[in-house]
Formats: structure tokens, C-alpha cells, sequence
């Protein structure tokens, strides 16, 4: 959207309530960097159809706009600085013409711009800036009348694009409420002045000159997208060039002549859509859409649009579609083609098709169905979908109503044949689509040729911005490691870390490659530098490594020590798990707790030993005991105790095997029987004593010791003592 549509648009944002059905007319005044603009915008509420519903939302029209390419305040700003460079050149400071030299141009016109920011709110100022060219300094005072003086022609053309809004728009200043300055050049009081004494009325200043056709344009993007939900408001942009069709005619004698055709008039509205009919043409044909009628503007400014021609159609198949409707009746409406500007201000062909209207008599009409002269639609299927009753008094009376109902139906039908039949001619329109073509005129197509030239052309803009940032990325790394080399030896830890040769080494380069920067540093390659930085790296890479190593050994040996204490912590527990436990259910072997308890010894012993070297060595010789050794011996020692807690989370306790029941019963009766007091044999009996009867075992108890056949047998187990017991349980 147009910048002035946008801040229009942000300003009606924030006051939709103030607006009513009855017009305001505000203008909008914008100096930009680069150009100047005037338009004046009609706020007011209008009633719209959405969605089948009426609505009433506000809606902003442009009216009117005026322009002027070439006022703004980048031509202020360069004024002032070609008159800081005349002014230096006349100190004479120097023999050479600051003018030439690019690089001082840039310095003066960026104090050009400061300067001009600071006289709008002060009578004067110091323009400053340091090693303009030969490294020398320039200041100059500078007053706002001076200034004023340089851009006094560019003041007087700031009325320019107002007379001209007001008179596209067809309006008066006495209409106007409000003049609104947007852009950064309306800060300058000098336009204000000018602007104040043309308009009549006060200026005002209530929107953010920087940001209101941001937040414009940030609002109707997110109104258009369907992920967003704002409240409605209308925008209607106007057309400020106008655009016409032109095609060729046959005329009388078999001529032609190029006929013009405006289709968006000067200030027309847009989003609209427009349709052009060509009767004449019977045959294929080509049209141009272009800019036209531009009389009212300078020559110059018709020189800025550029190609007039927008576009190039080209149409086909129209000689078929005329002759698919041919015969008494038709008549032909002619070829349509269909136009639409969208919220953008972008012109698209729709559709192109061939329009014809064809009249049908009465008797042509299709005849009606024998169904529809029984009736409507509607009461034939009320009349068959009705449910049937079950009870015969209720489907009594539900024939009768049918009855009823059925020669009202027929009553009604006959009726209907006696009304007279309207037997007017009835018109159709019939539409036949026609291929379209579009060509584009105002940006041409590149050939393959021309493409792959341009492509090789963004390849070398690529291959040199690499090429820059390569250099310039090699530049920066080379100055900041030799200014951090000079810095590194002056610190205490770095120069006890170097021998006196090595320090005169560095120092020595270092002094030698910042003189090479000075000379030739900018103007060589990549590689050079590159090469440069890995011969300086080297040659401090043995000093710096120490420092390193003094910096991060005292961490390294805490790391270690901690790991250390760990490992005896576990050796000890497992030591004493192993111990209390039985052979089957130890975890660990006696090998694995013995090579443990080595390794933590040899760590140890390697720890203090080597400590002690690292001690008496000077600190700028090799390191003894270095980051690697230590991580080293964290890791063997880390392994070993990694092994047994692994072994540890796998163990399972062996489970004895089940006995069977005939083991558990023989076991039970064996303990019961050892309990019992032996029998001795006769021989061992004392005499007197063998003569005693001795006991005989029988499968059938004696009639004194028998129980009765009734009485249940005892418990295999009653006798036996508590361990027997808890042996049979098992």
C-alpha cells in the first residue's frame, strides 16, 4: 500500500469512535528523505454488506494527492555538506581537494546530517570532524540562517504537491481540519514556516513521524491475513495515473484505426473491478494496457514512470465462440473482458468471454410433469410419507382426511389449468470463455542468456564479498593477537613462563609484524595474513601451553584427588562385604579386590612423586605432570571401579535346589530315630542279665502295646527335637 494510505490509516485506528456519517477532511503533509507528498484523506462511516449481514464500520477514502520527487531532506543534507567541504578547502589546511577523496566526503556528509538534526532546534552549532584527510581535524561554526540560505530554493517548492492535492481532490483549505506532518524533514522550521503560511492553519504534530506508516501497514496486512483478527476498516486508495486500452478497429474501406479506451480515470477509487466490451472484432485480436492520458503532468515527470506500456493480450478463439451462437434469437452482447485493481494497486486481467443473450418463446418452455398438476411438491409428500395408525379408528379417520385433502389437491390442479399460460419470451444470457494471453511490457522478460549474465554476474558479487569477509576476518584476527602477544608479556605468570630468549623472540616479532600491518597489512590477501598469524601462533604456541598448563593443574590434581577418595571409599566397603560373607555368596574374588586396592596404591604413589618433580622444575621449562597425565590416571582408576560396580549390579545370590518329599520324610525319620537310646546286643548285656526277653519287631502290634484300629497314627515327626524340625522345613 502507499505510504500516505498507511499513515492515513494509522491515524483512523485511534479514532474510529470521532468519525460519523458525515465526511472530515484531513490533509497529511510528508517529507521524507528522498521526496515530498501531500494528500488529503475523508474519514467517514459507511454502511457495507458482510457475509449476507449489514455492517457499519469507517472507512477512509483518498481523495487527492501532490508529489514531489526530488524535495527532501537528503538534498538539504548534501547541500550542507558540499558547503563544509568548500569551506575546508578554504583553510587551506592541506594541499589536497577534500572533495576527491571519497572517504572524507562520507565523513562530511555524515556531520552533515547531525548537523542539520541539531540546527532545527538550535540557532547554531559546531560542525566537527577528526582526520578529515591527512589527518587533520575540521571544525567550523555553523548558523541556522546560513543554512536556511543553502536550501532557499528547496523551501519555496515545499507548497508545490499541497496545490496540487487540493486541486485533484477538487477541495479548498476552508474544508480542512487538520494538516498533520509526518516524515523526518518536516522538522526543520523552515518547512514548517512555509508550510503554516500556505495552509492558513496551525500544524499539527500528533502522530509519530517515524513509525505511523509502519504500524499503518503492519495493521491492514494483519486485516488481509486470516490468521489475525483486527477490527474492520476500509481503505480506498485512488488511481494517480491513469490507465487506458488500446486495440486496433476496422472502419469503413477495410482500414483500421487505434481506438483508446480509459479504464481507471485519474483519482479513481480502488479495489474496483471494471469491465471493457469490444463489439467490432469478429476476429482474434490483440490489446495494450498502458498509462495514458498524462498531459496534466511535466515532462519530466512522465520521463520518471518509465514505460507507458504496462502489458500486451492477446486473444484466440474468438472467431469459434461467435459461431457457437448463431440463429434467430441471439444477439450478441460482444467480447468482455473483466479488469480488477486489488488492495495493492496491482492491475489483473480476470477472464476474457464472449457475452450473448438468447430469447425463448413460451411454448418452448419444457412441460410440466403429470406429478405437478396433482399439486405442490410439498403437500404430495406430506401426503405419501404420513405414518400409518395401527388402531382401525384412527386409520379410518386417517383415510378420510387423505380422501379430503386428495380432492382439494385435484380442485386445486384444476384451477391451475383453467389460469391462462404466460407465454411472454423469456431472455438468457449464455457466456463463452475466450483464451487470453498476457505479455508484460513494463518488465521484460529475461532471455537464458541473459539470465545465466546475470547469474555470473551475482556468482563474482558473491565470490568478492567471501573474499572480503576473508580479509577482513584475517586482518582483525592478525591486529588482536599480536596487540594480546604485547599485553600477554607484561603479566607476571606469562613472563616467568617464557626464558629470556623466547620473551626477545616475541617481542621481536610482534614489533615487526605491526610495522608489516601499517604498511601493508590492508592491501594484502587473505592467505598472507592468514600464513602470518599461524608463523606468530607457533612461535608463542611452547609459552602460552605452559601458562595453561600452571592455570588448570590445580583443578586437574583435585580432580584426581577426589577420585582417589572415592575408590578407597569402595575399596574399603567391598573389603569388608567380602569378608563377612560365605564363599557361594561373595560377589567380588579376591584377585579383583587385590588388583583395586593396586591400582589405588600406584595412583597414589604416582600422584606424590610426581607433585614433587613438578615442584623443583622451573616454570619455563616443559611441564612433568601435565593435564593429559592426570586424566590419564583418572581414567585407569575410574575403569577398575566401573568393572565392580557393574559386577555388583548384576550379582544374584545362588538359590539352593528344591528337595523332593520322599528326601524330606527320610530326613525327618532319621533325626526322630537318633533321639531314641540304643539297644545293646546280648553279648554286651552284664550277666544276669541275658536271660531278659528280648524285643521282637513285628508288622502286628502286641495286644498290650497295640492301639485300637480306630485311632489315628501319630505325626511322623512328633519326638524329633526343634533342629530337626527346621531341617525338614527346608
Amino acid at each position: 500500500m502507499n505510504d500516505y494510505t498507511a499513515v492515513a490509516l494509522n491515524y483512523g485506528i485511534f479514532r474510529r469512535k470521532d468519525f460519523n456519517e458525515t465526511a472530515q477532511y484531513i490533509m497529511l503533509y510528508d517529507m521524507g528523505a528522498s521526496s515530498t507528498s501531500a494528500s488529503i484523506v475523508s474519514y467517514q462511516v459507511v454502511k457495507t454488506k458482510e457475509k449476507g449481514f449489514l455492517e457499519t464500520n469507517p472507512q477512509l477514502s483518498v481523495l487527492g494527492v501532490g508529489y514531489d520527487r526530488t524535495l527532501g531532506g537528503l538534498e538539504m543534507q548534501l547541500r550542507l555538506r558540499d558547503y563544509l567541504a568548500a569551506k575546508f578547502n578554504e583553510m587551506k589546511k592541506t594541499k589536497n581537494d577534500v572533495t576527491q577523496n571519497p572517504r572524507s566526503m562520507a565523513k562530511l556528509f555524515k556531520e552533515a546530517g547531525r548537523l542539520k538534526n541539531v540546527l532545527s532546534a538550535n540557532a547554531d552549532h559546531y560542525a566537527q570532524v577528526e582526520g578529515l584527510i591527512d589527518e587533520v581535524d575540521f571544525k567550523l561554526q555553523v548558523t541556522r540562517e546560513e543554512f536556511e540560505k543553502l536550501c532557499t530554493d528547496l523551501f519555496d517548492r515545499v507548497g508545490g504537491p499541497v496545490h496540487q492535492a487540493l486541486k485533484t481532490a477538487g477541495l479548498s483549505m476552508d474544508v480542512m481540519s487538520q494538516v498533520i506532518l509526518v516524515g523526518a524533514g518536516t522538522r526543520v522550521p523552515a518547512v514548517q514556516e512555509k508550510l503554516s503560511s500556505i495552509v492558513g492553519i496551525d500544524l499539527s504534530k500528533n502522530l509519530n513521524t517515524d513509525e505511523a506508516a509502519v504500524f499503518g501497514a503492519v495493521y491492514k496486512a494483519a486485516d488481509l491475513s486470516a490468521g489475525f483478527k483486527v477490527k474492520k476498516f476500509i481503505t480506498k486508495d485512488t488511481v494517480l495515473f491513469p490507465i487506458q486500452v488500446t486495440f486496433e478497429r476496422e472502419v469503413e474501406g477495410g482500414t483500421t484505426r487505434q481506438t483508446k479506451r480509459t479504464l481507471f480515470g485519474l483519482m479513481n477509487s480502488y479495489p474496483q473491478k471494471k469491465i471493457l466490451t469490444f463489439n467490432k472484432n469478429l476476429t482474434d485480436f490483440d490489446f495494450n494496457v498502458g498509462y495514458g492520458e498524462l498531459d496534466y503532468l511535466p515532462r519530466q515527470e512522465v520521463g520518471a514512470l518509465g514505460s507507458l506500456n504496462i502489458t500486451k493480450v492477446s486473444l484466440s478463439g474468438v472467431a469459434e465462440a461467435l459461431g457457437k451462437h448463431q440463429g434467430p434469437g441471439v444477439e450478441s452482447k460482444g467480447i468482455k473482458a473483466h479488469f480488477q485493481m486489488d488492495d495493492s494497486g496491482i492491475l489483473n486481467l480476470v477472464n476474457v468471454e464472449h457475452v450473448v443473450e438468447k430469447t425463448i418463446a413460451g411454448e418452448e418452455e419444457p412441460e410440466e410433469s403429470p406429478l405437478s398438476k396433482l399439486g405442490p411438491e410439498e403437500t404430495l409428500k406430506e401426503t405419501l410419507e404420513k405414518p400409518e395408525e395401527k388402531e382401525e379408528g384412527k386409520e379410518g379417520e386417517k383415510k378420510d382426511e387423505t380422501g379430503s385433502e386428495g380432492n382439494k389437491t385435484r380442485d386445486g390442479a384444476d384451477k391451475d389449468d383453467k389460469k391462462p399460460k404466460d407465454n411472454k419470451p423469456k431472455i438468457i444470457t449464455l457466456k463463452e470463455p475466450i483464451q487470453s494471453q498476457e505479455e508484460p511490457l513494463a518488465v521484460q522478460s529475461m532471455s537464458e542468456k541473459h539470465l545465466e549474465q546475470a547469474q555470473a554476474k551475482i556468482d563474482r558479487y558473491n565470490l568478492n564479498d567471501e573474499l572480503k569477509r576473508r580479509h577482513e576476518g584475517a586482518l582483525n584476527a592478525l591486529e588482536s593477537f599480536v596487540f594480546e602477544a604485547r599485553a600477554k608479556l607484561d603479566l607476571k605468570e606469562y613472563k616467568s613462563a617464557a626464558t629470556q630468549e623466547e620473551a626477545d623472540a616475541i617481542t621481536k616479532s610482534c614489533s615487526e609484524m605491526s610495522d608489516w600491518l601499517d604498511e601493508n597489512g590492508f592491501g594484502a590477501d587473505a592467505e598472507t595474513l592468514e600464513n602470518k598469524l599461524k608463523e606468530l601462533k607457533k612461535l608463542t604456541g611452547k609459552v602460552w601451553e605452559r601458562v595453561k598448563e600452571h592455570q588448570e593443574r590445580p583443578d586437574a590434581l583435585a580432580a584426581l584427588n577426589s577420585v582417589i577418595n572415592g575408590s578407597l571409599t569402595f575399596f574399603n566397603t567391598i573389603k569388608n562385604m567380602t569378608q563377612h560373607a560365605s564363599a557361594d555368596n561373595a560377589i567380588f574374588t579376591e584377585v579383583e579386590i587385590t588388583s583395586l586396592e593396586k591400582v589405588i596404591k600406584e595412583t597414589e604413589d604416582w600422584r606424590a612423586k610426581a607433585v614433587t618433580e613438578q615442584n623443583e622444575q622451573p616454570l619455563n621449562q616443559s611441564p612433568k605432570l601435565t593435564i593429559k597425565l592426570i586424566m590419564e590416571k583418572m581414567a585407569i582408576l575410574d575403569r577398575e571401579v566401573k568393572y565392580l560396580v557393574n559386577k555388583a549390579k548384576i550379582w544374584k545370590p545362588k538359590v539352593p535346589p528344591p528337595t523332593t518329599e520322599e528326601e524330606t520324610k527320610e530326613k525327618t525319620i532319621n533325626a526322630t530315630q537318633s533321639n531314641k537310646t540304643d539297644i545293646p546286643s546280648e553279648s554286651e548285656l552284664p550277666e544276669g542279665l541275658g536271660d531278659a526277653p528280648t524285643v521282637e519287631t513285628s508288622d502286628a502290634p502286641s495286644d498290650a502295646s497295640a492301639a485300637p484300629a480306630s485311632e489315628e497314627p501319630k505325626d511322623a515327626t512328633e519326638g524329633a527335637d526343634e533342629d530337626s524340625l527346621k531341617h525338614t522345613e527346608l
